[in-house]
């Protein structure tokens, strides 16, 4: 699942207006607990829950609110509820491997029944391609309000400006924009076989592809095989970008690059991997069908999955 290129209509020359908007009777808000979106439905189908712009839920609880854009139904927002306090609480991110259990929603007026609090990890694979960009718009940014109320200059609290797209600092003048970490991930290969990893903490069996933060003055490229190098020795040669995903977990552009191994010998950083493995194609396909001995199948909708698919059906190119 694309996490971006969904569809929404962004209309970033609507943010300065974004309080006007929010009083339009069409307003809708998708509300957010502690990082997860309101949903309802069955795994057949879960889809996004949106409220009235003025329902006292969000009156009462609300905090950080975003002008999205529109997703072709009247002006969209996304507000931080995490000032209601249920009865139970549970972690916001589960991490990853793990799909993270739902928050039930004690009743409120005007929503489905099965409407909860859900982890977005088990939910990219399930949501529609609009419903996936806008829950990772939402949830970016609004992490961003959550860790940046201050002025990195001058320590001031700053103020929610642009329909909640910018912070300014009333006492310097600075003005603070959303941040983005590019990140690379690599489908490193050598002959038949791809490399993965897990690092430690993960859950049991779940592996995926190797990735690390770009660095100030790097090349995508040269990212890739500084990376690569660091976490498992393993010296790579050509390199070439193959898509991107946005990533908010919490702020994260997931650059994916194909990379050829020139060595396959692996030493471990064990500071950033527990474990690193060559698998053939074979093996591959045995964990796509889950019937690996020692890996779990990978979760869909990463982009690790799409560039181990895309491998393993030989359409690379």
């Amino acid at each position: 699942m694309d996490l971006g290129g969904g569809g929404l209509q962004r209309n970033a020359h609507l943010r300065a207006m974004a309080d006007r908007l929010h009083e339009d009777p069409a307003a809708r808000v998708l509300p957010f607990w502690r990082g997860r979106p309101l949903v309802a439905g069955g795994a057949g189908r879960t889809r996004l829950v949106t409220m009235d712009a003025a329902q006292a839920f969000l009156t009462d609880h609300g905090g950080a609110l975003v002008y999205l854009g529109s997703g072709g139904e009247g002006p969209l927002f996304a507000q931080d509820v995490s000032g209601w306090k249920p009865d139970s609480t549970t972690a916001a991110d589960a991490g990853p491997g793990r799909s993270g259990a739902d928050e039930p929603v004690r009743h409120i007026p005007g929503l489905p029944e099965d409407a909860r609090f859900a982890d977005f990890r088990g939910l990219i694979a399930q949501l529609t391609r609009l419903e996936a960009e806008i829950t990772a718009t939402a949830k970016g940014i609004l992490e961003w309000h959550q860790t940046h109320g201050f002025c990195a200059s001058c320590g001031a609290a700053t103020r929610a400006e642009e329909g909640g797209w910018q912070r300014d600092c009333p006492k310097c003048g600075r003005r603070h924009f959303p941040r983005t970490d590019p990140v690379v991930i690599m489908l490193v290969t050598r002959g038949n076989s791809v490399l993965v990893g897990r690092s430690p903490g993960w859950p049991e069996g779940f592996y995926s592809l190797l990735a690390g933060f770009m660095e100030p003055g790097e090349t995508v490229a040269g990212a890739v095989r500084r990376e690569v190098a660091e976490e498992s020795g393993v010296k790579i040669g050509a390199v070439r970008m193959l898509s991107s995903q946005p990533w908010p977990f919490p702020a994260s552009l997931m650059i994916g690059c194909a990379a050829t191994a020139l060595s396959a010998e692996i030493t471990l950083d064990p500071r950033e991997l527990e474990d690193a493995v060559w698998l053939s194609r074979e093996e591959m396909l045995d964990v796509f069908a889950g019937t690996h001995h020692d890996i779990a199948a990978p979760r869909p909708g990463a982009i690790a999955y799409h560039l181990l698919k895309m491998w393993l059906a030989d359409r690379l190119d």
